[in-house]
């Protein structure tokens, strides 16, 4: 396989959506113009049933590397998936077994393939790290964890605020940087890709290489993209993107994005050239109305995931049910027995909440309507009968409901 080493197309790689490089940009820079062919990864965990916008990020960083020529490998972590990353976590993960992020990784791959390129002359590697983690002794992880101290585990910022708060460390979860890091020793990869977040996860991995080894790994970092206040969009904070959604909910979702991301979501989300998200950024600086860029942003997204044709529908979707303000004609009938119902259950049956707790955030933030009135109470009880009734939650979700 050729690699390419046009220093333009180097620099995109090195610089689009960058967070940091280890040891150094140079280091990386140089690796790259040598002509070598590299392995690198990114790690998932199968922590819900689909991947998501922010897996996104990393996805189209690894199809940088692709481009040139370079060896990726797509990591399923399904046995760290099942310790659980401490990473920004104030409590402890709960554990899940092997069947749980069995089933949740079994679409990840094509989801993936919107991004990468599983087939060709240069396809992507999957690989799963129960492969390797499985078979590892206790001695084997005495032997790991001698290369680290318990003050580095320590240093970490979600263990201090727990200790400050009196709030419990568990000891498996110091066991997850060092299953991640044997993870670049077991593929011995040149580099690994991840979020900003997984800094000190990458970075175990590459001084478990050093120690090991004697080999430099490469580590680059991605920004993430944050809200207003720099809270990462992520699944426990509610606005997460899935990139399982359906065309019309992903792209509303991303027109629900604040308008503070739109720039980062441009230079991370999709691979518009950087002079035209440059010009685009200048422009919403200087007073530019941001809809007509969110609007562009989240058909571009939507289209990476669904194609160009579901796009343009979604878009058109979107126009008449939000901007427009039109009940759509072609509404999702769901049949269900007549009954009495609590209002948070019956969200949670028809998929229009993940669960109880957030069924209630949307009814206390206003956005859920029955035949068309705002339901206030989440502790309503709906009556189904044999007349439809029209469930809404926020502008452009509708769902029919008809006892039977």
């Amino acid at each position: 396989m050729t690699v390419n080493i046009d220093q333009d197309k180097i620099n995109e790689v090195l610089d689009r959506g960058r967070e940091n490089i280890y040891p150094n940009r140079e280091f990386l820079e140089k690796a790259l113009k040598s002509g070598q062919r590299l392995r690198l990864y990114c790690g998932f965990d199968p922590t819900a049933v689909s991947l998501h916008i922010g897996n996104a990020i990393q996805l189209a960083k690894l199809a940088d590397f692709q481009r040139l020529g370079h060896e990726v490998v797509f990591l399923i972590g399904d046995f760290t998936g099942m310790i659980g990353d401490p990473t920004d976590k104030t409590a402890t993960r709960k554990k899940l077994t092997r069947e749980q992020v069995k089933e949740n990784a079994k679409n990840y791959k094509k989801q993936a393939g919107k991004y990468i390129n599983f087939g060709g002359d240069n396809p992507a590697r999957i690989e799963k790290n129960s492969k390797w983690l499985d078979k590892l002794t206790f001695a084997d992880l005495v032997e790991v964890g001698s290369n680290f101290t318990v003050q580095q585990m320590m240093q970490r910022d979600m263990f201090q605020k727990r200790i400050e708060e009196e709030k419990s460390i568990h000891l498996h979860e110091f066991f997850y940087p060092l299953a991640q890091g044997y993870d670049s020793l077991a593929m011995d990869v040149d580099g690994e890709v991840g979020g900003n977040d997984q800094t000190f996860n990458m970075l175990c991995g590459r001084d478990l290489q050093k120690a090991v080894q004697g080999k430099e790994k490469f580590v680059l970092t991605t920004k993430l993209i944050v809200d207003d206040q720099g809270k990462k969009m992520g699944k426990s904070e509610g606005n997460i993107v899935f990139l399982d959604e359906s065309p019309e909910n992903m792209y509303g979702k991303i027109m629900s994005w604040p308008d503070g991301v739109l720039a980062n979501g441009f230079e991370l989300c999709t691979r518009i050239p950087m002079a035209e998200v440059d010009a685009m950024r200048a422009s919403m600086k200087n007073g530019a109305n941001p809809r007509d860029f969110k609007m562009r942003l989240a058909f571009e997204i939507t289209k990476i995931n669904h194609g160009d044709k579901k796009a343009k529908l979604a878009q058109e979707y979107f126009i008449k049910t939000v901007q427009k303000k039109e009940i759509p004609e072609d509404i999702e009938i769901v049949r269900l027995p007549i009954q009495n119902i609590k209002v948070i259950e019956l969200l949670v049956e028809l998929k229009l909440a993940a669960s109880k707790g957030e069924a209630r955030r949307l009814i206390e933030q206003g956005g859920i309507k029955v035949d068309e009135k705002a339901v206030t109470d989440a502790n309503a009880d709906i009556n189904i009968e044999h007349t439809e009734m029209l469930i809404q939650r926020g502008k452009r979700q509708f769902i029919r409901v008809v006892g039977e």
